[in-house]
């Protein structure tokens, strides 16, 4: 399976951009530096039903995948030209493919593990240090250890794969997984993330519903912990919560195998949510 192509990466003659394979399935893209920053993008999309045993991902996503990726390339050299932000230090990358699947994202998580055992060993064990002056050694032997681990995208995966990471002490910065359960500290210690908990956005779309003097909401959403447009399993009953306890709205749920009018591929949600807010 190809992570990436080298024509997709921009020919910049200062950066080193690596393609190394991982395994027969897997490969990763590098990018040289003083620290190392991991990331878990889904350049491919979630394994078929008869491939999920095998972990062989789904086709290509051109346009989520790869723009993360050369989002962050992008961001790594804009740090890095700055002779403010980090002087004298060079940020590299190690990316890797989640396939917005949990084993997936797990497999992967080990191989950013074992980098830093790795690194850790041969400091211990003094191997850079012994080779003669003027010798490096071979690339792909080189190993530094993780700074952190950005990603990946889906809060249930993201929920795994912190629970792998805290064990060795490697921080988590999630880029969309909002998940509420993920705002506990003392379950997800390392865990942080750039984007508002289900709770600030079920905040938001109360306000909004307050706003306008609205007198009945319907609200779909789908199981899992993953927010796609009005909210997820996890953001609907925040929802609720916060609309209850007012005083001046209240908020029923009924779930429904089918809603009336509304045109949905069969079978494209697990779980329909209806909302009456009456005030």
């Amino acid at each position: 399976m190809i992570f990436l192509e080298m024509s997709i990466l921009p020919r910049i003659p200062d950066r080193k951009v690596l393609l190394v394979g991982a395994s027969s399935q897997r490969s990763v893209a590098r990018m040289d530096g003083d620290v190392i920053i991991g990331a878990l993008f889904s350049v491919h999309h979630q394994p078929p039903a008869e491939k999920v045993p095998e972990r062989k991902c789904g086709e290509i996503r051109e346009q989520y995948g790869i723009q993360r990726v050369e989002a962050m390339f992008h961001t790594l050299d804009k740090i890095n030209a700055d002779p403010v932000l980090l002087p004298n230090i060079t940020l590299g990358s190690e990316i890797r493919d989640s396939c917005w699947h949990s084993s997936v994202a797990l497999e992967q998580s080990i191989e950013f593990i074992r980098d830093s055992l790795i690194s850790i060993r041969d400091e211990k064990d003094g191997l850079n240090r012994c080779l003669p002056d003027g010798q490096t050694l071979p690339l792909g032997r080189t190993k530094k250890p993780i700074a952190g681990v950005i990603g990946p995208g889906s809060s249930s995966v993201a929920i795994q794969v912190q629970n792998l990471l805290q064990l060795f002490d490697i921080p988590q910065i999630a880029y969309s997984a909002t998940s509420i359960d993920l705002s506990d500290k003392t379950l997800y210690k390392y865990f942080l993330r750039v984007v508002p908990s289900d709770t600030l956005q079920a905040r938001a779309m109360l306000d909004i519903v307050k706003r306008y003097n609205w007198t009945y909401v319907s609200a779909v959403h789908t199981e899992g912990t993953v927010v796609y447009f009005l909210g997820s399993h996890s953001n609907f009953p925040a929802f609720r919560r916060m609309g209850s306890p007012t005083g001046d709205s209240f908020l029923s749920r009924s779930s429904e195998n089918h809603i009336p009018g509304l045109s949905l591929p069969s079978g494209h949600y697990s779980a329909r949510e209806i909302a009456a807010l009456d005030t």
